[in-house]
């Protein structure tokens, strides 16, 4: 008999974790070698004892965060395999986690396959991301009938940024950013721009970098 495949689960959500938790302990492929609430404990983990798989959340309220993670994993253990997921559904992680060299990347919420058939795929040797991006109602809108240009403008407005701000950060001009955020309350039927970035922010739409990365800096200089 094989084997199995050993697992690190990382998530700080409860649920969550317990979730992840008894798929792969429901399954005779795999076995659970350790469970955390912090990414950084899986890093430490995977340096410390290894591990074939790891299942990563992205956002984490104490540490560093799964990408974060992700990446001195992968410099370290780049045999290790990872999954990382999200239960929000912004898509610009995708970018970064391919460019980290992660293998899968599952949406908890918006995702058709099971976990285990990500986890399965990806330790048959695919890299699973999605095809398309998820199906997230946005007002009157859909998140698809959102350009790439407005959802950079809606992700930068999260962060309570001015106009000008948010062009300097994109490389536009304030009026540019302007007609960008009319474009969207048209589109979505919100009436401000602070309507705009709370609707966006309830729902994971897009979520700033800084706050993915500067919460964590925060907790860890407590």
């Amino acid at each position: 008999m094989e084997d199995r495949v050993r697992v690190v689960v990382a998530d700080d959500q409860n649920i969550s974790r317990g979730f992840f938790e008894m798929y792969v302990r429901a399954s005779t492929r795999y076995e659970l070698a350790a469970s955390f609430r912090t990414a950084r404990e899986a890093v430490e983990f995977a340096d410390e004892r290894g591990a074939d798989l790891l299942i990563l959340d992205v956002m984490m309220q104490e540490g560093i965060d799964g990408l974060t993670a992700a990446e001195e994993i992968k410099k370290s253990h780049p045999e290790m395999r990872i999954i990382l997921t999200t239960s929000s559904s912004e898509t610009s992680w995708e970018d970064e986690a391919r460019r980290i060299g992660v293998e899968s990347f599952w949406y908890k919420e918006y995702d058709d396959h099971s976990l285990i058939e990500i986890m399965d795929r990806t330790m048959d040797g695919e890299s699973v991301y999605p095809a398309e991006p998820p199906r997230v109602s946005f007002g009157k809108a859909l998140r698809s009938d959102l350009t790439q240009r407005e959802l950079d403008v809606l992700r930068e407005l999260t962060a309570s940024l001015t106009n000008e701000e948010i062009g300097e950060r994109l490389n536009i001009s304030a009026n540019t950013v302007k007609r960008h955020l009319q474009n969207l309350m048209e589109k979505t039927g919100f009436g401000s721009r602070l309507e705009l970035a709370l609707q966006a922010r309830l729902l994971g739409l897009v979520i700033h970098d800084d706050e993915r990365r500067n919460d964590n800096e925060a907790h860890d200089q407590r």
